[in-house]
């Protein structure tokens, strides 16, 4: 077999393009971000893209809760279908499970009802069962490439969420199959390609690194059209955010141990934007110790997001030290285009400590050291009058390596390899 190498080519080829993927606007995250400015830069380059997704169901602003969506669409260029399925949160893992197990068939049926061809397919994982779309596609003829976020089964399995030996060995196969029947299977950092090498080597020839993308230009030009100041009524001076899924692999119980330990600083407010499984239980805790220096808010809409950000002087990200997997959080990407400084407290074997350090766009620690993740953050308080310098580094670098443009061009030359490197 011809090892695969990324090629140049003279003759621009026009793809029909397919995204498989669960997170896609109006769902408000930053894996919706990244598909929907993925979707936006290939159709900008005339190739014809299709999205299949879920129904928007979840991390919806609440200001589009009301809205009517339809199966088939089309937005802006791009051919969106949206496809019901079984509840994929607010439930129990056995009917999440289920969820993601039917998924690709729903997926398949839909594509086929609506004769949607595709040239070339981009799976984004999780869920891992969506791989088996691309692999199916694969079969009529489309390049498959599979784009790995998260390393699952290990990380369910890290945070406790897998637990049956049956369970952990039927996610594992299914795993294996995903990597190996895929053309090419891409991660997001250096530390995740070792990671799924080592635990299997014979597939090390497909695998690529592609580093996770961000729309600079979108996130750092705040439109102003919504002064969140004044709709919340925050008076404090300094912000520090959180905004995203509220879940237990974001360990936002941390953040509430050091704002109870700021609450002698009464221009600091700690402000948790978002939803999720873990909010209800977070809202108690910060109630039953009068924590008056933090809110929760919900979620607001992608076009809003630079607004929100614009009033913030700090942004936060946050993971659970149970997680054992070099990850690195989406939400880092976004507040470095966006010039925020940032606080990020990772698990010790997450990538982002690398991509911190060698920005020097705020401090990080290790999450499961809360007094180093403590000292961390009031170091960062302490250089306040540094901040628009601080973020301003990591917005030079986030343009430098994750530019949406530079990433989507790596992308672009993966779908041209021709057939006869794949194997």
């Amino acid at each position: 077999m011809q090892p695969l190498r990324l090629c140049t080519f003279n003759v621009r080829l026009i793809l029909n393009i397919l995204i498989v993927t669960v997170s896609y606007p109006p769902e408000v995250r930053s894996a919706s971000h990244l598909m929907l400015e993925l979707a936006k830069e290939l159709q900008l380059r005339s190739h014809t893209v299709t999205v299949v997704t879920t129904w928007p169901e979840y991390n919806i602003d609440a200001s589009q809760r009301s809205q009517e969506f339809t199966e088939y669409t089309i937005e802006n260029g791009i051919s969106v279908l949206r496809v019901k399925t079984l509840p994929r949160y607010s439930t129990s893992y056995t009917i999440r499970a289920l969820s993601q197990l039917l998924m690709p068939l729903q997926f398949l049926i839909k594509l086929y009802k609506y004769h949607i061809a595709s040239d070339a397919v981009l799976v984004y994982s999780p869920p891992l069962p969506l791989a088996l779309v691309g692999s199916w596609l694969q079969r009529r003829g489309a390049k498959n490439v599979l784009n790995v976020q998260d390393l699952f089964p290990q990380n369910a399995i890290d945070l406790g969420i897998l637990r049956h030996s049956l369970q952990i060995k039927f996610f594992q196969m299914l795993e294996r199959y995903a990597y190996v029947s895929a053309n090419i299977v891409t991660v997001h950092s250096i530390g995740n390609r070792n990671a799924v090498e080592r635990a299997y080597p014979e597939i090390a020839y497909k695998l690529r690194v592609l580093h996770n993308w961000v729309d600079i230009e979108h996130h750092s030009n705040s439109l102003a059209q919504i002064n969140f100041r004044e709709r919340w009524g925050i008076s404090h001076k300094h912000i520090a955010i959180f905004a995203g899924v509220v879940g237990p692999s974001q360990y936002l119980d941390l953040l509430l141990e050091i704002a109870e330990k700021k609450q002698d600083n009464p221009d600091l407010l700690f402000l948790i934007v978002g939803d999720g499984t873990e909010k209800e239980r977070l809202q108690a805790i910060a109630k039953e110790k009068s924590l008056h220096n933090v809110r929760f808010e919900g979620f607001v809409s992608r076009d809003a997001y630079p607004d929100l950000l614009s009033i913030c002087s700090v942004g936060l990200v946050c993971l659970s030290p149970q997680n054992k997997t070099p990850v690195v959080p989406g939400k880092i990407l976004g507040l470095m285009a966006a010039g925020l400084p940032i606080a990020a407290f990772l698990h010790e074997e997450s990538d982002g400590f690398s991509i911190m350090h060698e920005s020097q766009c705020g401090v990080a620690a290790i999450s499961a050291d809360s007094a180093a993740c403590l000292k961390a953050f009031e170091l960062l308080i302490s250089q306040c009058n540094d901040f628009k310098e601080i973020g301003r580094r990591g917005q030079i670098y986030a343009r430098e390596h994750f530019s949406k443009e530079h990433c989507v061009s790596q992308l672009e030359a993966i779908f041209l390899i021709p057939k006869s490197y794949l194997g």
